[in-house]
């Protein structure tokens, strides 16, 4: 018990931390300064930080470097950085900008060969494969669009190929605080068990990151519940210290 890894997420939209409700840009809520939250959370105790360029997801090409860079400069924390990475000039950019792992989802979707290559190139340690779920299936770019690939099988595909780190995040429970999909993550443990699978979407309290710790989930990101103040940081870090 108590071994699920922590991590908080910052969104960024035009420079700023936010959160939207379901993936829906008209759904907006700003929370402030980023590299403020980033400092807030190190403060806290934490190691681990997810890092989402929401106009880069939208854009289809990495946006908001300046904001990472500021985060991976002024903090020690541990960044894997996602949204909008379509290209080699984009990867190179997360990671010359401070990014230790990258997370990639519509690329693997639409492009598997450059997503097998940049594992090969870059090792498994440090690509985060980003399964977004709705009704079933992988949606891509931003949530805007759904594939035709069941979650499942997709993930076959590139466990298979030698990927360990896998972000997902069941749609229909992103930013609702609504609790976790939990059945849907135990299905994928119980289909590839050596998974370093991280959890996302529907946290709404510390009782849901215990919900998931218990269901042998490896890891968690959530972010609105910490912004409303439904978790208190420094008390649930304690919980999960060695």
């Amino acid at each position: 018990m108590n071994s699920i890894e922590l991590i908080p997420a910052i969104d960024i939209i035009n420079g700023q931390c936010v959160r939207l409700t379901k993936g829906d840009y008209e759904q907006k809520t700003v929370y402030g300064s980023p590299l403020e939250m980033a400092r807030q959370f190190e403060q806290a105790g934490y190691r681990r930080l997810h890092v989402v360029d929401l106009d880069g997801a939208k854009s289809k090409h990495v946006v908001n470097l300046p904001v990472l860079r500021s985060i991976t400069t002024e903090t020690r924390l541990t960044v894997d950085f996602g949204g909008g990475i379509k290209t080699d000039d984009d990867l190179k950019a997360a990671f010359d900008n401070g990014a230790q792992m990258v997370t990639v989802g519509s690329i693997a979707v639409t492009r598997p060969e450059l997503f097998m290559a940049w594992l090969e190139q870059y090792g498994a340690d440090r690509m985060i494969l980003g399964a977004d779920v709705r009704n079933g299936k992988i949606s891509i770019n931003g949530w805007k669009e759904d594939s035709a690939e069941d979650l499942l099988p997709f993930l076959k595909k590139y466990v298979d190929a030698g990927v360990k780190n896998v972000l997902c995040t069941e749609i229909s429970k992103d930013g609702t605080l609504q609790g976790p999909a939990v059945g849907l993550y135990q299905d994928i443990m119980n289909a590839y068990p050596t998974l370093h699978l991280i959890a996302s979407g529907g946290v709404s309290s510390a009782d849901d990151i215990k919900a998931l710790d218990a269901a042998g989930i490896p890891a968690v990101v959530f972010g609105k519940a910490i912004y409303e103040g439904r978790i208190d940081l420094k008390e649930l870090i304690a919980e999960y210290s060695e």
